[in-house]
């Protein structure tokens, strides 16, 4: 195939036969995963490549409110979701004296926004995204090595020599993506890449996660609870923060996150490509042993007790990355979640806002014509940007400040004071402010939002299924409206 990029030729689309665009996955995380699942319920074709060879359970807690409770509906795996996750409500910010200092409350949520809050363990969640996929959809030991990105079609190469054509090239392969290396190396080529997108990935802390073997109540008190116990230990001046979280399966999810400095950050640096894994997490495991843990009892334990009961294959260690990339698309080529925009993990806002991307990407490409051209296509990823783009800066910035809360230097001690004494009207406002944003699925059911705070306006939901060509209906609107009401 060649992917030529002066095509543009306008066609009859009453003499081609029906077309859906084909969509191109390199990642299945979980933003992959979860665009790979909305396509599949619009019909439209599609393949996921992965680079690793098997799926690792990899991964802590993650944390998930209303803001995808919607979609979780419509989809049809709420209640599941429900099933494998634990109810959470307040987070406890601890001393190392093992003392509660103050605690953010999120009950009423449901009131509030339509849903509750929970935890959930992500082998779990990634574990039922994974199974709304066609299996044979996904392809693993994909290691892309270069892409061709044109008017009339998209083209990867494999490391192990295969080759895969489409319409759409989508990049969700995380922070250090090779779409959007490749896509980057030739807009710079072009001097159409910013400067800014042509730095490094700046990173300020490294992270060891895990999840414990099920423990019993004798072991660990708190994990006997209804309720999710969330806690969140801040360092007595030692550049680390540390959280617990327990889980409906009865074990233990941790992160401890280093703060680094120019010492440590040159220490780390070597790390920086290396993949999620167990053989790195060894010597930091060795260095935060004796930091203690709220168990919930009169047993002290310590983060030490965690790591030994944690299978040494649920422990991995991972860079802590920030930045949002200006540039999100370019031709048939877009990205999506960390390979665009990756945040701290102190503020816990990854995952769902990788969810939300997938969410409104579908929403586009499923309002694209059919047999769609290049400008087309553009059109819907320039429409997918402006609709996600200040949530994401948002996210971005509110990830900050939960770094800074959970650091020594005295900014964090301000933060700290700043939101143990803030009152709760207005703390609300801001859950207000971000909770608001409840997408849903064009191309699905509805779900009734019954939250007293009504959702944000969100442009793709206005977007519909193109009509069938052969009907002589009106089939090119659907992108140009969109674009145009944002």
């Amino acid at each position: 195939m060649e992917i030529n990029p002066a095509v543009t030729f306008k066609h009859d689309r009453s003499l081609i036969y029906n077309k859906r665009p084909k969509v191109l996955i390199v990642g299945a995380g979980l933003a992959g995963l979860t665009l790979g699942m909305l396509l599949h319920k619009a019909n439209i074709p599609f393949e996921i490549y992965e680079r690793a060879a098997e799926v690792k359970p990899l991964g802590s807690a993650m944390a998930f409110s209303a803001t995808t409770a919607n979609l979780f509906k419509q989809c049809g795996i709420y209640d599941e979701f429900v099933s494998i996750s634990k109810l959470s409500s307040v987070l406890n910010v601890c001393n190392e004296q093992r003392e509660s200092e103050y605690k953010i409350d999120f009950r009423g949520h449901d009131e509030m926004f339509g849903a509750k809050g929970y935890i959930v363990t992500r082998p779990k969640l990634y574990d039922l995204l994974l199974r709304q996929v066609p299996q044979e959809r996904i392809h693993l030991g994909k290691k892309i090595l270069s892409m061709e990105n044109g008017g009339n079609g998209v083209l990867i190469r494999c490391s192990d020599g295969s080759v895969a054509e489409g319409d759409i090239l989508v990049g969700a392969d995380g922070a250090y993506s090779a779409v959007r290396q490749n896509l980057y190396a030739k807009l710079l080529k072009d001097k159409r890449l910013p400067p800014s997108d042509a730095l490094p990935l700046p990173f300020s802390t490294v992270c060891l996660v895990g999840q414990t073997r099920p423990l019993t109540p004798e072991e660990f008190p708190d994990v006997a609870l209804e309720e999710c116990q969330f806690r969140n230990v801040v360092g007595n001046n030692r550049p680390y923060a540390w959280s617990t979280f327990t889980t409906k399966q009865g074990t233990v999810c941790w992160i401890c996150i280093q703060y680094l400095d120019d010492e440590s950050s040159k220490e780390n640096d070597a790390f920086r490509n290396s993949e999620w894994g167990p053989e790195a997490a060894a010597a930091m495991a060795a260095q935060v042993r004796d930091f203690p843990v709220v168990s919930g009892g009169d047993k002290k334990l310590t983060l030490g007790d965690l790591i030994d009961w944690t299978p040494k294959e649920l422990m991995s260690k991972a860079m802590q990355e920030e930045k949002v990339f200006k540039t999100w698309f370019d031709c048939r080529t877009v990205l999506i979640g960390d390979a665009c925009h990756k945040f701290n993990p102190a503020g816990g806002m990854g995952a769902t806002n990788a969810m939300h991307d997938a969410l409104v990407l579908a929403n586009l490409i499923n309002g694209l014509p059919f047999h769609p051209v290049a400008n087309e296509i553009e059109a819907a990823f320039k429409a997918y940007r402006e609709e996600r783009c200040h949530w994401v800066k948002d996210a971005y910035e509110a990830s900050k400040i939960f770094k800074a809360m959970a650091g020594q230097k005295m900014m964090a001690k301000v933060v700290r004071f700043c939101v143990k004494n803030t009152p709760q009207w207005v703390f609300q406002q801001g859950q207000n402010r971000t909770t608001c944003n409840r997408p849903q699925c064009a191309f699905l059911p509805l779900v009734q939002d019954n939250g007293r705070v009504r959702p944000a306006p969100q442009p793709s939901l206005s977007v519909k299924t193109p009509k069938d060509p052969e009907n002589n209906e009106d089939k090119v609107e659907a992108i140009p409206a969109a674009a145009a009401a944002i």
